[in-house]
């Protein structure tokens, strides 16, 4: 029989051999993000974010940068109490 050049699958043989490849290459650019990524794949690291401030700390803050006086910081740390 003559398979015109196409082997033993016929054109299904080309069909799997670019999807192997194309897996193949899909894997080293995963493997590539998430190494350069810290370990997300959206390329950026959640543990480097601070955590999440308390009312307090940000009145404490705003005191000490003199936004705010005595008597207001008083008033707004008995309203968070």
């Amino acid at each position: 029989m003559m398979d015109f050049g196409y082997g033993y699958m016929g054109g299904f043989g080309s069909i799997f051999m670019l999807l192997f490849w194309g897996l193949v290459i899909w894997g080293i650019i995963s493997v590539a993000r998430i190494g350069f990524g810290g370990g997300h794949g959206c390329g950026h690291n959640h543990s480097d974010s601070t955590p999440a401030k308390s009312p307090l700390d940000i009145l404490k803050e705003r005191y000490a940068k003199g936004e705010i006086d005595k008597k207001e910081f008083e008033e707004r740390k008995k309203d968070l109490q």
